[in-house]
């Protein structure tokens, strides 16, 4: 029984709860979840998954300095709906580290996944930079995202981990909806 497995779980479904309230505590649990499964995912053989926790570990300190310093003096950030001049340079982004990662993953590891892993792990980059500008979309990469990660943690004999995504992307749907009521 992998105990770290199980705490990192427990914390991103904290993580979760947060990120659904729209609570800027969801960054402090943004820092300790990817610390957890940094060990997780290099037990696993996961390493866009290490990679990428890497980023969350930074991305959520830019996150919490973002949403709370990042709008006006007074004011945290608001929700809203991502500009359309976003989507071609962050499809770009998308595309440009999918096949980064996936050229990485071949050619210097024995990953038995890497397409799906590199996959993950873009689309992640992508999310993670809506999350902390606070776009209604993102809940819709994290959908994508948690759906494919589900599959690839049961695969890779992480089930407790594979459930949390199973239940992320429930939620994401969710929270979706939720955003979209506490649009300004």
């Amino acid at each position: 029984m992998n105990y770290l497995e199980i705490i990192g779980t427990l914390v991103g479904l904290v993580y979760l709860w947060l990120e659904y309230r729209a609570s800027i505590h969801l960054w402090i649990a943004g820092m300790v979840m990817p610390a957890i499964y940094l060990f997780v995912y290099y037990d696993a053989g996961l390493y866009a998954d290490v990679g990428i926790n890497v980023y969350y570990l930074l991305a959520a300190v830019y996150g919490w300095w973002r949403w709370r310093y990042g709008h006006r003096a007074s004011q945290q950030l608001p929700i809203t709906r991502m500009p359309l001049r976003r989507y071609l340079p962050l499809t770009g982004v998308f595309a440009a580290s999918f096949f980064a990662i996936a050229w990485l993953l071949i050619d210097f590891t024995d990953s038995t996944v890497p397409w799906l892993d590199s996959f993950t792990t873009a689309l992640s980059i992508v999310g993670m930079w809506m999350l902390a500008q606070k776009y209604l979309e993102q809940w819709v990469v994290w959908i994508a995202v948690d759906v494919v990660c589900c599959g690839l943690y049961f695969y890779k004999e992480l089930p407790f981990t594979a459930t949390l995504y199973g239940l992320y992307a429930v939620i994401a749907l969710f929270g979706y909806y939720k955003w979209k009521r506490l649009m300004i």
